[in-house]
């Protein structure tokens, strides 16, 4: 038989655990040869064999099995035939607890005895008769504290040292999900060396790893299991998408490889699951899969739970879906579910974001008219829809319906108010805002603050900003990591990449987690930069951290590369971004376009322009333009033409830029005497001239006067 090693002093540090912490209401029943009478016991009978019920998914005992023998109440119908047997475990709990304070390392103890001393003896045999189940139970109990793990670790070598229970794999599993529960994964994964790993310790070891946030080690998990001939459990996966979510880590590339790997196994994917993965799609955005995946769910006669249809709503009002978000929301009614706040307020959300104000002011007075009553997250969106309106006294009027509706106003309500005058260009009422807050008697929190420091950032007022932070740290509000990048950011763009870099290893300095929005941010720094051998080093780190460059990153790298010529580093990026699932966007095109155009490199925007196409990308205004500039700038006047009839035939209106371009391009191949027609077209097509194109036509206008003259 395998046996189980003495846990070693320096991994497990010893611990001293008297009999009071394990009190119980249990009346006591000593063990057959227990010498000793005690007025406390642990005692372990609320868990049978019939209790752990049996896998519906792969295995006999799945990781959700697990978890809901490590966490569920007593079952007095399951713990019957067992209720009569009470054992005191107080004597071998203080005998173990005095071993580990005094041990030290022997390998004499990791093995059968050959011989044993009297009070170990009479120990071991008191407790030869105590059910599996009740040894479970024990083990579970000592689980429940991180403190108490290594004399759980002890119990489990005392019984393999005595044979006094069998099923092993199972007490593993336990310390295993212990472990990684209380962040030690280190020491999980040597745990599960001490034996072959089955499906039952695949699973905890996977959980694990889900629960501290290492996917990578978790997906890794799932390949030996399908190599070692374990189709992976269900209930895994959720765990690995959960643990994305609740990180903020999910991103379609990830979520479309567990699909791959549910796929590849050909598991029947359950309810739970296929509510995982779409929530999750709609968390990371691309809300084209969650659709797809609804659809499945719904024409299989499954039923999507409430809170998932909710998430989908939500993403699509993120994006701009507001007649989609609208249909879902329809179907929920006509199911016969009724929506309650946080349905109404995903609906509302994506209104407010599309500037529609009517539709948003609609949903509120649907709210009512249903008896569903608005939270502050609801007025605050409305506050939102009024001051993107720029109807202030409207928001008011909201702050006080609050009052009369008995709902306080909050920090979040205040800085919603203070979102809305900076993305107005009106950061001067900042001062105003604060003053209300306090006469209000509302303290900023964290996200008030974040607010506050991106207002006076976007604006340059970077003295401000700091201002703003230690005021901030002398109230004891913790920033994280959005405000480490809102300060960095707002360095960077302001051009003070210096002191953005120090910023940035003080947030690590001060164990602050960067994501992959901080490296993007100074991904770019250092691209402005043009310290390539920094950006490498910057993606090395991001990857040994977990992180996974996203599409942000890849439209950063191709736009700091094709600004800087390198546009070989920026193709390389684009086909490694499609070598790990992503999508290319229509801004990483926009900003290799615009590379090419500001070189005049035609054909390559050319190029660009049809792999857009190819790729499944709508052309927008912006990357037409480009491709105009670029035929432009290499004199090629009568493609650049060609392009603005492109934009008429697909009903895309040109623009002042669109004719501005145009006239630029017509004086650098010295065609001065057609672009008067072109600024004339420019106006009777409804757009206003602005001081560039008025300068180009006077500059056309000077040249042929010089040609007359």
């Amino acid at each position: 038989m395998l046996l189980f090693p003495q846990p070693l002093p320096n991994r497990f540090p010893s611990i001293s655990i008297t009999s009071p912490i394990f009190q119980h209401h249990h009346r006591i029943l000593q063990p057959q040869l227990a010498a000793t009478p005690t007025t406390t016991a642990l005692t372990a009978t609320n868990l049978t064999d019939s209790s752990f019920p049996y896998s519906k998914r792969h295995h006999e005992t799945s990781q959700n099995d697990i978890e809901d023998y490590y966490n569920d109440d007593d079952d007095d119908d399951d713990i019957l035939p067992l209720q009569s047997l009470r054992y005191d475990f107080t004597p071998l709990i203080n005998y173990l607890s005095n071993k580990i304070s005094t041990s030290t390392d022997s390998d004499s103890d990791s093995a059968s005895p050959t011989s044993l001393d009297s009070t170990e003896f009479q120990l071991a045999e008191s407790y030869r008769v105590v059910p599996g189940p009740l040894w479970h139970s024990l083990l579970k109990s000592l689980c429940t504290s991180s403190s108490s793990i290594p004399l759980a670790y002890a119990v489990v070598s005392w019984l393999q040292k005595h044979n006094l229970c069998f099923s092993y794999e199972l007490l593993y599993s336990i310390l295993i999900h212990a472990l990684g529960q209380s962040e030690k994964l280190y020491e999980a994964f040597l745990l599960s060396q001490k034996q072959n790993l089955t499906p039952l310790t695949y699973n905890a070891l996977i959980s694990a790893c889900a629960r501290n946030n290492d996917i990578e080690k978790a997906l890794n998990l799932i390949c030996r299991m399908r190599e070692d001939g374990y189709p992976s459990d269900l209930v895994n996966y959720s765990l690995i998408i959960r643990s994305l979510m609740k990180n903020n880590r999910a991103n379609s590339s990830i979520l479309q490889k567990i699909y791959r790997e549910i796929d590849r196994d050909k598991l029947e994917v359950d309810v739970q699951l296929w509510n995982d993965i779409i929530v999750g799609f709609s968390k990371a955005g691309d809300l084209d899969k969650a659709l797809e995946f609804l659809g499945v769910v719904q024409g299989s006669g499954l039923s999507v739970k409430t809170a998932t249809l909710v998430t989908v709503i939500w993403g699509l009002g993120n994006c701009g879906r507001t007649e989609e978000a609208e249909a879902i929301f329809e179907e929920m009614r006509d199911n016969g579910l009724q929506p309650r706040t946080r349905a109404y307020n995903a609906l509302l959300r994506g209104y407010v974001k599309a500037g529609l104000l009517r539709d948003a002011e609609f949903v509120v007075s649907e709210m009512e008219r249903s008896g569903v009553l608005p939270n502050e997250q609801t007025y605050s969106l409305l506050i939102d829809a009024y001051g993107n309106a720029e109807r202030w006294e409207s928001a008011r009027i909201v702050l006080k319906e609050m009052e009369a509706s008995n709902v306080q106003p909050n920090a979040y309500v205040f800085s919603r108010i203070l979102a809305s005058y900076r993305d107005k260009g009106e950061w001067q009422k900042t001062f105003q805002v604060l003053r209300e807050m306090e006469d209000s008697g509302v303290r900023p929190d964290r996200i008030f603050y974040n607010v506050l420091i991106d207002t006076f950032g976007k604006f340059n007022c970077l003295d401000h900003a700091m201002a703003t932070f230690d005021r901030m740290l002398s109230e004891g509000i913790e920033p994280d990591t959005i405000t480490w990048n809102t300060l960095v950011d707002c360095h960077c763009k302001a051009g003070k990449h210096d002191r953005a870099e120090e910023l940035f290893e003080e947030m690590m300095e001060k164990g602050y987690l960067p994501c992959n929005t901080t490296f993007n941010i100074m991904i770019n720094s250092f691209g402005d930069q043009e310290r390539w051998d920094d950006v490498k080093n910057l993606l090395t780190n991001m990857r040994s951290q977990g992180l996974l460059p996203n599409a942000v990153t890849y439209t950063t790298l191709i736009d700091i590369y094709g600004k800087s010529g390198r546009f070989d580093d920026a193709i390389e990026c684009l086909d490694d971004m499609k070598a790990a699932g992503l999508k290319p966007s229509s801004t990483m095109y926009n900003a290799l376009l615009n590379a090419y155009a500001q070189r005049g490199l035609s054909d390559q925007a050319v190029s660009a322009f049809w792999a857009m196409r190819d790729d499944g990308l709508k052309p927008s205004l912006l990357a037409l333009n480009s491709l105009i500039n670029a035929f432009g700038k290499d004199r090629r006047d009568v493609e650049a033409f060609v392009v603005l009839q492109y934009m008429k035939e697909n009903d895309l209106k040109p623009d002042v830029v669109t004719y501005t371009t145009l006239m630029k391009a017509l004086i650098l191949v010295e065609k001065f005497d057609k672009v008067p027609s072109v600024y004339e077209e420019m106006i009777l097509s409804g757009c206003t001239p602005d001081r560039k194109a008025r300068a180009m036509l006077r500059s056309a206008l000077k040249y042929m006067k010089q040609t007359l003259e």
